[in-house]
């Protein structure tokens, strides 16, 4: 086809489908149109495939047809592509030479960015001769400046000024592919130029480090720079952008109907609406309906309050789940990772890239000098990040998570780059005991390999223990056999996720509810009885709960006044917080020995049986010291004297002494106070 003739079809197409469309970018001063691609095949599959063969010409000519129509004012539009066929689409990996010059569409996440700066679209020069005008035209594939050879005029090929310059907006993004499709391999990356209309503000945020996008445009390959400045013969390929679509939905793009958001006020006046959320979480796994509902209360948050001095109370609740093998914590993890927009999901040996936090890194080709790599916690920035195997992460990233999910932020300072970055993240984390089993008479400090203060940041805690019981095991099989086999229709979530989603982003945005004097009253009554039964166990007090708690308890029952929409903390919300709290106190503050709740032992720490046991040691070893007059004494001995006093355990005691700095041994068989 001549190019006469493409010009009057692709005409005649925008007169045809787009006149209203493209009348109404003119009257809000957009610069930019969006054409269904298959629209244009239906049209004439001979133009279709033009723009995928020979996009650059093809798309000149296409927005040169704009200015053929009779609009009321002319000036040049963007075409912006988008719904290309099936054959267009590509993995990163597979791309090729054969497809450079190409119309493609690849699917990835954005990796790391670079600032948004002006380039140069092209040169007015003047000769210094003649006086004559010359225009260059300054293309992407040249990163310096393009000076004209030589004057058409007077054939000078010096003395060129700069007359004039067009600039336009211009940024690199990297991309790598999503992990649905990299299971067991390397994920591959490539460059994505963006420029123009694609830097807008809400195009900027849209290319942020963390989102999902499908990019079309025209893939193009660039030489590659030796340290000395000059080419190598293996050309780097970019992809420069025709179109941008987010593939994961924000909160903020979340557009509720009027019809669905009648529904939400409904299903938020339902008596039975907590039950209802409970069994729209992964409805195939039988029971956990305690655990569930924690986790329903974690998609929902607290309110963050910001205090009169300065200080921020985070709103967002952390969940710990540590328990016995095959109980489901990975798939419960990975569900409710997918049912909150921007949700993430990392398991703890596989944290690649810029891990949990940030990374610095360095790409001098595209993006210039140093760059900022976010992770995992602030790419789920308002939303939650369910990590699996949390026992088993780099200490490095396990000490960055102290700030994370305390002060909410992440502070890095490498390189030439300091930043502090947001990671409003609720943390939803799974961790196995040691011993592969779940201990309840053991500290949950003494089961993972979490450190106590890590341990303690989290609002509640769930043991998921796998026990023998004929009657429980049925129903589990029975219920299994139901969801997999015979009544799948029936494992169907009451509210589908779509709506989940919408229904808590409508809480967010609108309930804020304030704590009742009420509720207050009833999770202070219960925070002082509970430390009113702390015990004394010889001169040392078990502390039943702490202030930390007490917020836990203040969040959660904020979650559950935004289940139903009120604007005030009931009682019986209130009561709903405690539930779960007593739930979890159960499982893990507890103490068999002393029958009372410490939780000293919930978080890792030494319990009150422990640190009287401690003190028993302690004494003896001074008898002893007296005794033999020396500094060192024999561990028999001290085994031997502590039995006879009633502690059992006393290797276990020797070890902690050493690990809290109390003793040290000497020589073999030997123990000395510090």
């Amino acid at each position: 086809m001549e190019s006469r003739e493409i010009l009057d079809e692709f005409v005649d197409f925008l007169r045809t489908n787009y006149y209203r469309e493209l009348a109404d970018v003119f009257s809000k001063g957009e610069r930019s149109i969006f054409i269904d691609f298959a629209l244009i095949d239906k049209y004439k599959p001979d133009l279709a495939d033009l723009l995928l063969e020979k996009p650059e010409d093809t798309l000149k000519l296409f927005e040169a047809a704009v200015e053929q129509i009779d609009l009321p004012e002319k000036r040049s539009i963007k075409i912006r592509l988008f719904n290309l066929p099936k054959s267009a689409e590509i993995r990163i990996r597979n791309i090729r030479s054969e497809h450079l010059g190409k119309l493609l569409c690849v699917d990835g996440i954005v990796k790391r960015a670079s600032e948004i700066r002006p380039e140069v679209s092209e040169i007015v020069f003047q000769c210094g001769e003649c006086g004559e005008k010359i225009v260059v035209l300054q293309t992407e594939k040249e990163k310096t400046l393009v000076y004209p050879s030589m004057c058409d005029n007077c054939k000078s090929k010096r003395g060129f000024k700069v007359l004039d310059q067009k600039l336009y907006d211009a940024r690199w993004v990297a991309i790598e592919e999503p992990f649905e499709i990299t299971t067991g391999e390397r994920p591959s990356e490539i460059m994505i130029y963006l420029k123009e209309d694609l830097t807008s503000p809400k195009m900027q945020s849209k290319t942020d480090p963390g989102n999902r996008i499908k990019v079309i445009g025209i893939l193009k390959e660039l030489p590659r720079r030796t340290s000395k400045g000059g080419k190598t013969r293996q050309m780097e390929i970019l992809l420069d952008a025709n179109n941008v679509e987010s593939t994961q939905i924000e909160w903020e793009e979340l557009v509720i109907s009027e019809e669905e958001e009648a529904q939400i006020k409904e299903l938020a006046k339902d008596p039975k609406i907590y039950d209802k959320l409970v069994s729209s979480l992964a409805p195939s796994m039988y029971g956990l309906d305690v655990v569930k509902l924690a986790i329903v209360m974690q998609f929902f948050g607290g309110v963050p309050k910001i205090l009169k001095d300065g200080t921020r109370i985070r709103g967002d609740i952390h969940i710990l789940l540590v328990g016995d093998p095959a109980v489901g914590k990975s798939q419960l993890l990975k569900l409710a990772s997918q049912m909150m927009p921007r949700g993430k999901y990392v398991s703890g040996k596989g944290v690649t890239g810029a891990g949990l936090t940030a990374a610095v890194v360095k790409d001098e080709q595209f993006l210039g000098g140093w760059v900022l790599e976010a992770g995992a916690l602030v790419l789920a920035n308002n939303s939650i990040i369910a990590i699996d195997e949390f026992d088993k992460m780099e200490k490095s990233d396990q000490v960055a998570m102290h700030e994370a999910m305390s002060l909410q932020q992440i502070s890095i300072a490498k390189a030439s780059i300091v930043a502090t970055l947001p990671a409003r993240t609720s943390v939803l984390a799974g961790a196995n005991p040691k011993l592969s089993r779940f201990d309840q008479y053991k500290p949950i400090g003494e089961q993972v390999d979490i450190p106590e203060t890590l341990l303690s940041r989290f609002d509640v805690k769930f043991a998921l223990r796998d026990i023998p019981n004929p009657e429980v095991d049925e129903k589990m099989i029975d219920h299994l056999l139901m969801s997999r086999h015979f009544n799948e229709e029936e494992m169907m979530p009451l509210i589908n996720s779509d709506l989940l989603k919408k229904y808590v982003a409508y809480a967010k945005m609108h309930c804020n509810p304030i704590m009742t004097k009420e509720a207050a009253k009833k999770l202070k009554d219960f925070y002082i009885e509970m430390r009113s039964k702390s015990s004394i166990s010889g001169e040392v007090q078990a502390v039943a709960i702490t202030m930390r708690q007490y917020e836990a308890l203040v969040r959660l029952a904020e979650a559950s006044a935004r289940v139903q929409l009120r604007e005030f903390v009931t009682p019986e919300d209130a009561d709903r917080a405690i539930e779960i709290m007593k739930f979890s106190l159960r499982q893990f503050g507890f103490d068999e020995k002393t029958g009372t709740f410490d939780i000293d032992k919930a978080e890792g720490g030494v319990s009150s049986a422990q640190r009287s046991k401690i003190k028993i040691v302690t004494d003896i070893i001074e008898e002893l010291e007296r005794e033999m007059q020396s500094k060192s004494i024999p561990i028999d001995d001290l085994r031997k004297r502590a039995q006879e006093q009633g502690v059992g355990d006393v290797d276990n005691i020797i070890r902690k002494m050493k690990e809290e700095g109390i003793v040290f041994e000497p020589k073999h068989g030997f123990i000395q106070r510090i």
